[in-house]
């Protein structure tokens, strides 16, 4: 299981043209990225901004992901909800399409204690015999599963066999694989301290910047996984510019920005309450595409 979830996984955003979603377009995404080398992908996440998908949109958008990718890299589809019975929802839809496996963040809003967020994974793990990811994101969530919970997971949900730290705090994998064992897939969700969790026993990264550098995230994994920790750390220092500008605004505004800049896609449009990016936040973007080579050095149009 750990070589298949193993690696560059792209937290896909969602196109969007004249308000709707763009088909077309996260087609051809989902295709450049495989092109590219990319070795995973995640539709509907945050970065897909799931929340202001309708259950349609969201449904669709994991659908077309799974047929275009058609079993060339694992898809980890976003089922995440702060109702339960909405996850499970998602989670059989995910499956029923062919999903390698489905994204779960912890109560958002609600704030369940430690014990409420074991019941609502435990309640999507008896109800879909699928491989279910934890996604740890306190800055989005404000609640953070502790290592302790995690490891009950881990222990007593067959389904459960890894985790999206997002938490930035790498020294959490080694406490997390101390817990968990070796065999739990540890999946960085922070692209500035993916070398340090690589170093503390990752496996990967679900990657915001590999939106618009899938080739260089996915060779900063591939060095990794060689040992070639110099070419790793080249890399991971080359695209340290970018990891930063992508995160000047919420994301997935400058991503989307970024994106739209190299031609990936049509549109930089988020749906609200996300802002169009400022223009402070455009040439940041711009200067950083052009630092790391992605883009002729230039103003913002």
């Amino acid at each position: 299981m750990q070589t298949l979830f193993r690696g560059s996984f792209t937290a896909l955003i969602t196109p969007f043209r004249g308000g709707a979603l763009d088909e077309e377009a996260f087609k051809r995404l989902v295709e450049w990225q495989i092109a590219e080398g990319t070795h995973g992908l995640v539709p509907v996440g945050t970065t897909g901004e799931s929340p202001t998908l309708s259950h349609d949109e969201h449904k669709r958008v994991v659908e077309l992901c799974v047929e275009v990718a058609n079993k060339r890299v694992p898809v980890i589809a976003g089922a995440g909800s702060n109702s339960t019975d909405e996850a499970i929802d998602l989670t059989r839809f995910a499956k029923s399409v062919g999903a390698d496996a489905v994204l779960h963040s912890t109560g958002y809003y609600n704030k369940p204690t430690q014990e409420g967020l074991f019941r609502h994974f435990k309640a999507i793990n008896d109800a879909v015999d699928i491989p279910i990811f934890i996604y740890n994101v306190p800055v989005r969530t404000i609640v953070d599963i502790q290592v302790p919970t995690l490891a009950r997971c881990r222990r007593e949900l067959k389904n459960v066999i890894g985790v999206k730290d997002a938490t930035a705090n790498v020294a959490r994998v080694t406490q997390q694989r101390l817990a968990c064992g070796p065999d739990f897939i540890h999946l960085s969700g922070e692209d500035s301290t993916v070398q340090g969790f690589m170093a503390h026993g990752g496996t990967g990264c679900i990657s915001v910047t590999s939106n618009v550098a899938p080739r260089l995230c996915a060779d900063f994994q591939n060095a990794w996984a060689k040992g070639d920790h110099k070419t790793a750390l080249e890399l991971h220092e080359r695209l340290m510019p970018l990891h930063d500008a992508l995160f000047v605004e919420t994301n997935p505004g400058p991503v989307k920005y970024a994106a739209w800049r190299l031609g990936v896609v049509g549109s930089p449009d988020a749906r609200l309450p996300l802002a169009p990016v400022s223009d402070a936040t455009k040439r940041a973007v711009d200067a950083a595409l052009a630092q790391v080579g992605l883009l002729q050095a230039k103003a913002a149009e």
